[in-house]
């Protein structure tokens, strides 16, 4: 397992470690299920969890990680969703391990005979599909036909699974990126994106954005990065438009003003996916299952573009506090990566 020692940046100080520990002996509940790690998932929470910069702390030492996938191997005798076998995803405060012990509510079966590699990749399904299709579906409530601004991230791992959910929604997709390097574009094009927005060219600004929402106005604006992005994207709306906020990449929390919204007759919602499991849980499996469903049919892909070993922890932080990454990072527990 991975763990960390002590609160601070993975990037610069050693403050993520390896432990050998023996394998759990005892479910601390019958409602508990016991998983064979195939995969754990990085997400930028994680990178903030452990700089003690996120809205739930953990105190060291403490197993980072929030998702991951593989097989179950044990469970208590209350369980009815999963049996010893089957694939499965799993959300987690401690997924950097080689095997986890969670609660069944956070345990979504995946479509059975998933090739190795897929299964790998579906760890990084969870929070970037669960929260796209939770944002755009059951909150602005998108309808076939209608057009989705992206301003900013695109080519992230919630980004890509935004244009991937709108487009199995009918919509079209105007996604903006800065396109270096050019595989974001690639995958962009791959996963249905309409229109792409490169903002690394020199004569691209934010009136490119808003030029094409002349002709395209946004229905549903899905923000991932804040700052001048999710200002600037008030300006490229219809009325009676919906914002989803969902994270604040940017390192920048904008500030609305109330009379566009007022004038404009916007709807904003705050997106914290996460905290749907304590206050929505049906709604928040739902997210998750209706993903998996997809994920099984070959609708939606999650992009894998880095994988890193558990030894290389640091490493993986590194590339994705660097924005290089398209899609997801994996850690795997076994020593083989994709650099």
């Amino acid at each position: 397992m991975v763990y960390c020692t002590k609160i601070g940046d993975p990037t610069t100080t050693n403050n993520l470690k390896i432990a050998h520990v023996p394998s759990i002996t005892h479910l601390p509940t019958q409602r508990h299920v016991r998983i064979a790690l195939r995969a754990a998932a990085l997400n930028f929470a994680d990178l903030l969890q452990l700089q003690g910069l996120y809205q739930e702390k953990q105190s060291p030492p403490f197993i980072p990680g929030s998702e991951a996938s593989g097989v179950v191997l044990e469970i208590g005798r209350d369980v009815r969703t999963v049996s010893v076998g089957d694939p499965v995803v799993v959300v987690t405060r401690r997924s950097f391990a080689t095997e986890i012990v969670a609660d069944e509510s956070t345990v979504i079966k995946l479509p059975p005979h998933l090739p190795e590699d897929e299964l790998e990749a579906a760890a990084g399904m969870p929070v970037a599909f669960g929260t796209a299709l939770l944002a755009l579906k059951y909150r602005a409530q998108l309808k076939p036909g209608q057009t989705v601004l992206i301003p900013g991230g695109a080519a992230g791992g919630v980004g890509l699974a935004a244009v991937q959910i709108a487009k199995q929604l009918g919509a079209r997709v105007i996604a903006v990126v800065r396109g270096t390097p050019s595989s974001k574009i690639d995958a962009l094009k791959e996963a249905g994106a309409d229109i792409i927005i490169d903002t690394s060219s020199d004569n691209i600004n934010s009136q490119s954005m808003i030029q094409v929402c002349k002709q395209y106005p946004a229905d549903v604006v899905f923000d991932p990065v804040g700052g001048s992005a999710l200002l600037d994207s008030l300006r490229c709306v219809h009325w009676g438009a919906h914002i989803l906020i969902i994270g604040f990449a940017s390192d920048n929390i904008p500030k609305l003003s109330a009379n566009i919204l007022l004038v404009k007759n916007l709807t904003v919602h705050g997106i914290f996916w996460g905290s749907y499991l304590k206050n929505d849980t049906a709604l928040w499996r739902r997210s998750i299952e209706e993903s998996a469903k997809m994920l099984g049919e070959g609708k939606i892909k999650v992009n894998v573009s880095h994988i890193y070993s558990f030894d290389q922890a640091k490493a993986a932080f590194l590339v994705l506090k660097s924005r290089l990454v398209v899609g997801k990072v994996l850690l795997l527990p076994n020593p083989r990566s994709m650099l």
